[in-house]
């Protein structure tokens, strides 16, 4: 009889996607609403996306877990910062501590995978985006995910960020008006709801599981942050419901 072993992992990956945009004066970060682990759909009301500071958003896909603990000692870590220099941390600044805090945890990492967002000191909009252990570039617009793969090329194809290696070096910030930005950000993941089942979209086992539970109205929807000179408001846009 062949000797069996029990496997355990110490992480789980409970999907979703996250995406964000870069503009002249605003930053717009979305991330879906479901959490889910292999075909459970544990809720249909989780908000991915953390504020950090007054300027400063960071959406994360992943496990969640992993992502509370993060959330957690990085408020933390900003409230000690604002104790010692009287004032709020910088979206670049708070990008540098996010990578700093990623790479530490390197041999045990943070099972999650950010895109941070925010207004940097001059008021345009920056973008950075993370690996799970701490290497992270300002870009104009990413995506994380289980959606990322599908959502990244429909934006490279509307975008084109310009090469980090054309000198002089290019702006990162996107052409588009805060407006366009926002209805991209709603396409994006309208398409990414019909082949993503992990962001939403119809699958048998989701199907029966909607079925059971009579929270199905309630849930699956997109949460899209905005920030500008004006401060931080939110939009959502329900997604399918199946």
């Amino acid at each position: 009889m062949t000797k069996q072993q029990a496997n355990w992992s110490p992480y789980d990956n409970n999907g979703g996607s996250c995406v964000a945009i870069a503009g002249a004066d605003y930053c717009v970060i979305a991330a879906d609403t479901r959490m889910s682990t292999g075909y459970n759909i544990l809720t249909r009301d989780y908000s991915k996306i953390c504020k950090l500071a007054d300027k400063c958003v960071m959406a994360s896909s992943g496990f969640q877990a992993d992502v509370r603990a993060l959330q957690k000692h990085l408020a933390a870590r900003h409230l000690i910062y604002q104790h010692q220099h009287n004032k709020q941390m910088s979206c670049p600044a708070m990008a540098q501590l996010l990578s700093n805090t990623l790479y530490y945890k390197r041999f045990f990492p943070y099972y999650s995978f950010n895109v941070l967002g925010g207004l940097d000191n001059e008021g345009k909009g920056c973008v950075f985006t993370y690996d799970a252990v701490g290497s992270y570039e300002k870009v104009g617009y990413s995506s994380q995910g289980s959606g990322s793969t599908l959502i990244m090329p429909f934006l490279d194809n509307q975008l084109k960020s310009p090469s980090p290696l054309l000198l002089p070096a290019l702006d990162a910030v996107t052409p588009l008006s805060e407006p366009e930005a926002v209805d991209l950000v709603k396409t994006v993941f309208a398409s990414a709801t019909e082949r993503d089942i992990y962001t939403h979209t119809v699958h048998p086992f989701n199907t029966a599981l909607s079925n059971f539970s009579l929270d199905v109205l309630q849930g699956d929807k997109l949460e899209i942050v905005i920030l500008n000179a004006s401060g931080i408001r939110r939009e959502y846009m329900d997604l399918r419901k199946d």
